[in-house]
Formats: structure tokens, C-alpha cells, sequence
């Protein structure tokens, strides 16, 4: 059964804000704060679990597997990055179907030429508007529950103009897309126009460390007309950070001395973050004395 909590939040006008997560380690952590959805990368997670960039290289199979694990480990929503469906018409009714039956409350599909490219990177190019549009009834028809909802995602800002990003979030809009995405819009004043001239459940990308659209805050967002702010980048570009500074530090000082709480999460924190609480009770409770005696 799909998660309906999302689909509750924006009927009750709850603006949504969502980290990101791209591993279980991150998820886990976010899913303890409280926050109503978490969003599941595409470049996070090709990166965590590929090594490689965001550039069409990752295929359903590698990610419905992460996704469906993001979902199962956490309490919160869901919303995954599926890309542009991994295909054509027949591959969105398989994703849609994969990452539904996966646990994913929201699944988010985009208008790229395959092979895609990351959005806020140059050169993306987008298929042309009605064979998206198709694609967005396809993935409609495919879902068993409307709980589990599709976001319609266009990059066309970036090379065809605001004017035509607008005309494919309202003709995806009358597809059936249950919240659109307009991606990198360059100001604030796009954004404002965005929320003006769509009527839909709108979706804002806020990506940390130098994307193209500025990032405001979830009070501007919601009075803009959004009602969702994602930050994928948050999480993964925190960690890398974190990462290098330390591995910096061992490197020039052969030893860890030095790093402080603000670099190092607490071990006796993380065994309990991980459930290793759980897994010493059911040593507890099922050791026999007889099999430590045979271990002897």
C-alpha cells in the first residue's frame, strides 16, 4: 500500500521541506529530525553507491534496489530520483510499477534526452514536450494507488527559456503530474512568475555549494506559491567535506588527535544510530549456556 502521508501534507497546504539522503547512514540520521519527506538522490546516491557522475550511466536496476532500501529504512516519505524513467514509454511503466512496489511515496521523472545529465550541469538536452507529456500518463496509468504521486520534472529553463519551461510544467500539469518540477530557474523573479503561472503543487530544488537557482527560505518558497524545497546536496557534499578535512589531518599528523565533535560523530552514537542496541539484547536473550560451553 502506497505511503499516503505525503499526498496528506500537501492537501492540508504543509510546506515541505526534504533533505537529502543518499546513503543509509544519512538516511537514518535524517529520518530522526522530524521532517516530512526525505528526498533520495540521484547524484548522491550514483555517487555512493557507483562512484561515478550523474550522467545517465546508472540504470533501474542499480537504483531501484537503493531506493526501495532508503524507503524500508526509513519512518518518513520517500520521494526517489528516477531519472527520465530509464527509457522510453515501456521502461516509466516499469520504474513507476518498481519503485512503487519498492516502498517510494513520490517518484520524480524528467524530460532529458537519454543519456541524462544532472541537472544545474551544462548541456542537458530535452526530448520534445508531447512525448513527455505521454510519459507522465503512462506513469498515471501505472501506479496502483493515486497515494503514490509523480512529479513531473523539466529542464528546458536552462536551454529553451523560462517561457517554454512553463509551457511543459502546465502541459505535464494536464497529464496527470500530481506536482511539477521547473528546474534551475536563474532568479528569484522566475520563481515568483513560476509560482504564478502554474497551478499545481510546486516543487523547488535548493542545491548548496553553487547551483544556478538561488536558494530561499521554506516562508519565501511557500509565499511564492511552492510547496516543496528539496536539498539534495546538503548531505553528501557535508559528509565529503567532513571527509577530506579528517583524512587531511591523519595524513599530516599520523594520528587522529585533534579532530574535534564537530568533525567526529560519537561511536558509542553511531552503534546505537546503526541498531546495534537490538542486535546485543538478542545475543542476551537467546545465549545458551550449553553453546558457550561448546564454544569453549
Amino acid at each position: 500500500m502506497a505511503d499516503k502521508r505525503l499526498k496528506e501534507a500537501l492537501a492540508a497546504k504543509q510546506f515541505i521541506v526534504a533533505p537529502g539522503i543518499f546513503d543509509m547512514i544519512s538516511a537514518r540520521i535524517a529520518d530522526r529530525m522530524g521532517f516530512t519527506a526525505l528526498y533520495a538522490t540521484g547524484y548522491g546516491t550514483v555517487a555512493s553507491h557507483l562512484g561515478l557522475p550523474d550522467a545517465g550511466i546508472a540504470t533501474f536496476s542499480d537504483m531501484v534496489g537503493r531506493m526501495g532500501r532508503f524507503a524500508q529504512g526509513s519512518a518518513t516519505p520517500v520521494i526517489a530520483d528516477a531519472d527520465t524513467g530509464y527509457g522510453g514509454l515501456l521502461n516509466v511503466r516499469h520504474t513507476v510499477m518498481g519503485y512503487e512496489a519498492a516502498g517510494i511515496a513520490a517518484i520524480q521523472l524528467e524530460d532529458q534526452e537519454v543519456p541524462k545529465k544532472c541537472g544545474h550541469t551544462p548541456g542537458r538536452r530535452v526530448i520534445p514536450a508531447e512525448e513527455m507529456a505521454l510519459k507522465i500518463e503512462v506513469a498515471v496509468e501505472a501506479r496502483k494507488s493515486d497515494d503514490f504521486l509523480i512529479i513531473a520534472r523539466t529542464d528546458a529553463r536552462t536551454t529553451l527559456g523560462l517561457d517554454e519551461a512553463i509551457r511543459r510544467g502546465k502541459l505535464y500539469r494536464r497529464a496527470g503530474a500530481d506536482i511539477v518540477f521547473i528546474e534551475s530557474p536563474e532568479s528569484e523573479d522566475e520563481m515568483k512568475r513560476i509560482g504564478q503561472e502554474i497551478d499545481a503543487p510546486l516543487l523547488a530544488n535548493n542545491v548548496d555549494g553553487g547551483g544556478r537557482t538561488p536558494i530561499l527560505s521554506a516562508e519565501t518558497l511557500a509565499s511564492y506559491g511552492y510547496d516543496i524545497a528539496i536539498y539534495p546536496a546538503l548531505g553528501f557534499l557535508t559528509v565529503a567535506a567532513a571527509l577530506e578535512r579528517s583524512f587531511a589531518h591523519l595524513k599530516a599528523q599520523g594520528v587522529t588527535h585533534g579532530l574535534g565533535d564537530e568533525v567526529l560523530y560519537d561511536f558509542a552514537r553511531m552503534n546505537e544510530l546503526m541498531g546495534f542496541a537490538e542486535v546485543w539484547d538478542f545475543d542476551r536473550r537467546w545465549a545458551r549456556p550449553e553453546a558457550a560451553k561448546a564454544a569453549e
